[in-house]
């Protein structure tokens, strides 16, 4: 009778052993499987910038949708609105700075606005160094101005929906300036037209840190280089 309890006994702890390890499998195999659903779950919640992003315009081939590093996966919408801004802001400036680096070396030696001495010359990455008194000011009041009117009417008060933050009506790059009438009435032809607005800003912004390397790397201006490799 006691040796019937005591192999009873170890039966019956053998078989509680084996339960408990299968109860810590089955817990531990349930865990890893929960980890992809709650990677596909984080990557739900990351995506409502991406989708917005991918009804702007801009987006053209042949390399579509163009966001290797994923950054906007982790963005918000509002956050998108304002890349967006700032791609469009960046690109009008780089637009007029290839354009100035052009005219301004190619009229370098003529006696025009404030070179009448004819004294500012070599690659455009140095005129701004070799003008005189009474060009600083009036271009930094001008750019204050501009800046000012940007910020009016595009964002938000910061004491009311915080810094950095766009208006919910205004839409990236639309200030109301227009003197010429060229907006297209249609959303069509506007979305096609900022396209084309987009992609000579991104390569005007290449273009420009072109320029400046070249510059800085051999010390003649760009037109010297053109001429240079004819």
């Amino acid at each position: 009778m006691g040796r019937f309890t005591r192999s009873t006994v170890l039966s019956f702890n053998q078989q509680q052993h084996t339960a408990t390890m299968m109860a810590m499998s089955a817990l531990c195999h349930s865990r890893v499987a929960a980890r992809p659903a709650n990677n596909r779950m984080v990557a739900a919640r990351a995506t409502p910038g991406e989708d917005y992003a991918k009804t702007l315009n801009g987006i053209t081939g042949p390399f579509g949708f163009f966001d290797p590093l994923s950054m906007s996966a982790q963005t918000t919408p509002e956050e998108v609105k304002r890349y967006r801004e700032a791609e469009l802001t960046h690109g009008r400036v780089s637009m007029l700075a290839a354009l100035g680096f052009l005219a301004g070396e190619a009229v370098e030696n003529i006696p025009l606005f404030m070179n009448w001495e004819g004294n500012i010359s070599g690659p455009a990455i140095v005129h701004f160094q070799q003008t005189k008194q009474g060009f600083w000011e009036p271009l930094v009041l001008v750019i204050g101005i501009c800046e000012a009117y940007r910020v009016s009417v595009g964002w938000a008060n910061p004491v009311e929906k915080g810094t950095f933050t766009l208006r919910d009506e205004y839409a990236p790059g639309d200030l109301g300036f227009d003197p010429l009438g060229l907006k297209p009435t249609s959303a069509e032809e506007f979305n096609t037209l900022q396209t084309k607005e987009l992609n000579n800003g991104r390569l005007a912004m290449i273009a420009v840190a072109g320029f400046v390397a070249q510059e800085l790397v051999n010390k003649q201006g760009i037109i010297e280089n053109l001429k240079a490799s004819s």
